[in-house]
């Protein structure tokens, strides 16, 4: 059965075109620009704009792209019909869970394979580091999703939503520019950030300590308070 839903809502996930705009296209255009427009004045700016699309590829899918999803079948009863069929609402956020990680290796292969062609260059070990650091990372911004998809209404979350990941994203982009991601101190309790500077220490090598604590905390808080008021209609 959770097999089967997470199917179900990958396809649904998959086939929605404003996630795509989102999750894959805005990504992948970002890429594109950061690697061959002078924006970044390092020498080598795939070395700090990776790191960055990649975090905002996993807020897209994880966060953005789950709200909105969640709220809109609660809005016309999906979620209610699903667990009349017998389905439990474990299956139901678990199968969701899946259409993300769907997502996320999808966006890692695309991403992943076109930083390479265009001169992109990790550490090896890092990569494991990087690995953990974004698993950790999507799964926090998926309670996030999961918190605000299940409790607000469709209309608040499809504004909020979107407004949340341009402030999110540019406050990743500000630090960038400001002080540079491994460096970011207190901006690093900003989920965001902390998943951004977390991957460009990872992809240098270093296991990103602090950054994947913030990232915790933030998962627990989520979930927690996911738990506690989530709602199956609106």
């Amino acid at each position: 059965m959770v097999s089967a839903q997470g199917r179900i809502e990958s396809k649904l996930f998959l086939r929605h075109g404003e996630q795509q705009l989102l999750s894959l296209i805005i990504p992948f255009a970002m890429l594109i620009v950061l690697a061959k427009v002078p924006i970044l004045d390092g020498p080598e700016p795939l070395r700090e704009a990776v790191p960055v699309i990649f975090a905002i590829a996993a807020m897209s899918s994880g966060f953005t792209g789950q709200a909105i999803a969640l709220a809109f079948d609660r809005r016309y009863g999906a979620l209610k019909r699903t667990g009349a069929s017998g389905v439990s609402a474990g299956t139901i956020i678990v199968g969701k869970a899946i259409a993300v990680i769907t997502m996320v290796l999808i966006q890692v292969v695309v991403l992943g394979a076109t930083a390479l062609i265009l001169g992109w260059r990790p550490d090896a070990l890092g990569t494991l580091a990087a690995v953990i650091t974004l698993a950790i990372g999507v799964a926090a911004f998926s309670s996030l999703g999961l918190l605000m998809g299940g409790t607000l209404s469709s209309e608040v979350v499809l504004a909020l939503a979107n407004l949340i990941w341009v402030v999110l994203s540019g406050l990743v982009g500000w630090v960038l520019v400001s002080q540079g991601l491994a460096d970011a101190g207190f901006a690093n309790l900003i989920p965001s950030v902390a998943l951004a500077s977390g991957l460009t220490l990872a992809f240098e090598g270093t296991l990103p300590w602090v950054q994947l604590l913030i990232l915790v905390v933030w998962l627990v808080i989520a979930s927690v308070a996911a738990v506690k008021w989530f709602r199956f209609a609106s």
